[in-house]
């Protein structure tokens, strides 16, 4: 049987400069540390950290209305991420974050290189013209980029604690908009989980005490792709893991930060704590 020919790869990208690795910040009983001082217990995960746009792909910054909206960036993620790091870090011993460098319109990390959502034409009600009749060649050199980097640096991050005896938590952060398309949403906290549900639960079952009106799978659930990273680097492993949802007009200043951070930081040291003398499913 014969098959079609393969579409030629076109390779009309710019030179792709600089470092997007991303940036990892840890903390322990005393407060911000070097990333390598400890093996963390809990490992947070900031994809849509970063409105910035940078050369090849400064012509974002041409659209300053877009790239202040949500579909550039999770806002306040990046400030609740740090907050939550310092707070468990103190009381777990050690906690770290891995956060993106740039915008999620340039390539969203918590998309698999095949989906068309990793490079938005359009978002939301945003029609992203820079993402407009991207050949396989640009999309190309936005993977290797950024999507490569970022989450080969999050995998080294969790070889090394694994390394070290620690089998740490993986705790996504994002933030989502109060209206969606007209419709106002009732959920403040949402708790995602993909294939190992177990940590998911084990939040939602001592969030009573954060004051949140909290959902299990809302606004989003992996039906929506959105634990990508999850399925990237915890489940291979068998790590708990959860992705963390807060309404983004909640954590939209550093002290409302703070609060919510103050809120979930103990919920998710008492979720850990109910899973920490459950076996690797593997041992």
């Amino acid at each position: 049987m014969s098959h079609p020919a393969p579409a030629p790869l076109t390779t009309t990208a710019p030179p792709v400069t600089g470092d997007w690795a991303g940036s990892c910040e840890a903390w322990n009983s005393t407060g911000s540390v070097p990333a390598d001082s400890a093996a963390p217990q809990v490992l947070l995960i900031c994809e849509h950290a970063s409105n910035a746009a940078a050369p090849p792909w400064a012509h974002f910054d041409d659209s300053p209305e877009q790239m202040a909206a949500h579909v550039a960036s999770d806002p306040g993620a990046l400030g609740l991420a740090r907050a939550l790091g310092q707070l468990l870090g103190q009381s777990m011993g050690a906690a770290e974050l891995v956060h993106a460098p740039l915008s999620r319109l340039i390539y969203d990390l918590n998309r698999s290189p095949d989906r068309m959502d990793a490079m938005p034409a359009q978002s939301e009600a945003f029609h992203i013209p820079q993402n407009q009749g991207l050949d396989a060649g640009q999309r190309m050199a936005r993977m290797d980029a950024l999507y490569l980097p970022f989450h080969n640096h999050v995998r080294a991050r969790i070889a090394r604690a694994l390394v070290l005896g620690a089998r740490p938590c993986i705790v996504t952060i994002h933030s989502f908009t109060p209206i969606w398309h007209g419709q106002p949403r009732e959920v403040e906290f949402g708790i995602i989980h993909d294939d190992a549900p177990e940590f998911a639960h084990a939040i939602l079952a001592h969030s009573t005490s954060t004051g949140l009106a909290t959902r299990l799978n809302e606004p989003y659930s992996a039906a929506d792709h959105v634990t990508h990273t999850l399925r990237l680097h915890a489940l291979p492993y068998f790590l708990p893991n959860a992705m963390l949802e807060l309404r983004n007009d909640l954590i939209a200043s550093p002290a409302q930060q703070t609060d919510i951070a103050t809120r979930l930081a103990p919920v998710i040291a008492r979720a850990i704590a109910s899973l920490k003398d459950r076996p690797c499913p593997q041992s």
